[in-house]
């Protein structure tokens, strides 16, 4: 059973909602640990002066910001207590706004809002308001000693707060170098019609659960293997993919159609031939047992 991580109150408008958060998120990666490969001793990390071999005891360790290479301006733990965000437990509501206006690129990691005891009727109420009107909150609280900018949404029964990275964190396409095409590098109309119809062609709903994490699973495959003292096989190379030449568009899209269309008749085809297989093992069955009762009525 998952735990509540903070405890806080959303404040929307003159209503106050008291909540639980909640990880959204069970990271599964694997971790691997570092040891010396002759004995299996496990390798510690050192605080080291640079420079020399001492070890820097934590209490004489600072906290500095590098202004230029080589010069630090030390910051202390009380001047940073100072400027840290006061510390309130409220989720304080600033805008609501529709949810397709959010570029994706600025939410960062997911919780589960739940109601605190006796908070299920205003927490439903604020749950139900902002389903129906297809709204997203936008909301600022203290977390972790952080300040957050957070987005709130109605999901599965139950209100979700996924914390956002403000502008600034965001680096603007138009910054990057040698990305947005150039107009001698721009597609014709043709071979983006071809494109689409690829696109349409891959469209399916959504299902998370069709997407897994495989190489974990080798990972974790291998680390069994090897406690359990099997021989380990090396996997062959694969190659890199070759970037598509810009003449080669065309037939390259014509045959990624043609692909996917095999594809997915091959998968309807063994679906239908297993439900035919079904059907005739239906009636083989169904006959069986009017054989068998017949057989009975005439003992």
């Amino acid at each position: 059973m998952a735990r509540a991580i903070w405890t806080g109150t959303i404040s929307f408008g003159l209503l106050n909602v008291p909540v639980r958060l909640y990880s959204a998120v069970a990271r599964r990666e694997v971790a691997l640990r570092q040891i010396r490969e002759s004995d299996g001793a496990r390798i510690r990390n050192r605080r080291v002066a640079e420079g020399t071999d001492e070890e820097v005891p934590y209490g004489e360790i600072v906290k500095a910001f590098e202004i230029t290479a080589g010069r630090y301006v030390p910051v202390s733990k009380d001047e940073l207590e100072a400027l840290a965000p006061e510390k309130t437990r409220a989720i304080e509501v600033q805008d609501f706004v529709e949810l397709d206006q959010i570029d994706p690129i600025y939410f960062d990691s997911p919780y589960y809002l739940g109601p605190a005891e006796g908070a299920e009727k205003a927490y439903s109420l604020l749950a139900r308001a902002m389903r129906e009107s297809g709204k997203v909150a936008i909301a600022r609280f203290v977390f972790r000693n952080k300040e957050h900018l957070a987005a709130l949404r109605p999901g599965d029964g139950v209100l979700t707060l996924t914390t956002m990275r403000f502008a600034d964190e965001v680096v603007a396409p138009s910054e990057l170098e040698d990305v947005l095409p150039q107009d001698e590098q721009k597609p014709a109309r043709k071979e983006v019609e071809m494109a689409e119809r690829l696109i349409d062609s891959l469209t399916t709903e959504f299902d998370p659960t069709a997407y897994r994490d495989e190489y974990r699973e080798q990972l974790l495959a291998l680390v069994e293997r090897k406690a359990e003292g099997k021989e380990v096989l090396e996997a062959p190379q694969a190659e890199a993919p070759q970037p598509t030449a810009a003449p080669d568009l065309m037939s390259a899209l014509e045959e990624s159609i043609a692909a996917v269309k095999e594809r997915k008749g091959g998968k309807a085809r063994g679906s239908k031939a297993k439900a035919r297989g079904g059907a005739k093992r239906g009636k083989a069955a169904a006959k069986e047992r009017s054989s068998g009762k017949r057989a009975k009525a005439s003992k």
